[in-house]
């Protein structure tokens, strides 16, 4: 797996990529880093070394036009590294348009699995393409911030920058 940091303006992201394909976009500093690394690096059966490759440049790129603003959705060669589940959540996200967010019992609807919004925020918990697959459009039923990888504020701060503003600027 070759992995490369892109510095954003909300802090370091690790991008690593198997086969020419992206397969972690996770926050260097964030909660479960580490455990993320690993897991993608054992499903993969790929050991890690600091290398760019054509996916990850393509997804500075991309993230770039992400955080100025100029770009909605990311097209990229993706591989994920879950179980069905997590990977039937991590398409749901997908599908949550830029600048809205839902509920994670309305996602567990949306993925005609009502009770299921314990699994579902664990899921999201679990995605290794933050901001890429945009975890962070997830919010409690109450509409506050419930938890990120990457920590409430940098949600609280890729929310509003969907929502018109670019908060670092």
């Amino acid at each position: 797996m070759l992995i490369c940091n892109y510095t954003s303006p909300l802090g370091v992201l690790v991008l690593g990529a198997v086969s020419n394909r992206l397969c972690m976009c996770d926050w260097a500093d964030g909660a479960h880093h580490e455990k993320t690394l690993l897991r993608v690096a054992r499903r993969f059966g790929a050991a890690e070394r600091q290398c760019r490759c054509d996916v990850t440049d393509m997804a500075s790129r991309q993230l770039d036009e992400y955080f100025e603003g100029r770009r909605k959705l990311f097209d990229l060669p993706i591989a994920l590294a879950g179980t069905d589940f997590q990977r039937l959540v991590w398409q749901c996200l997908q599908h949550i348009p830029y600048g809205t967010t839902v509920s994670y019992a309305a996602e567990a609807r949306l993925l005609q699995r009502p009770t299921a919004v314990r699994a579902v925020a664990a899921a999201n918990g679990a995605n290794p393409l933050s901001v890429i697959i945009p975890c962070h459009r997830v919010v409690a039923a109450d509409g506050s911030l419930s938890g990120y990888a990457g920590g409430k504020e940098r949600k609280r701060m890729l929310i509003e920058m969907e929502r018109g503003g670019l908060p670092w600027v």
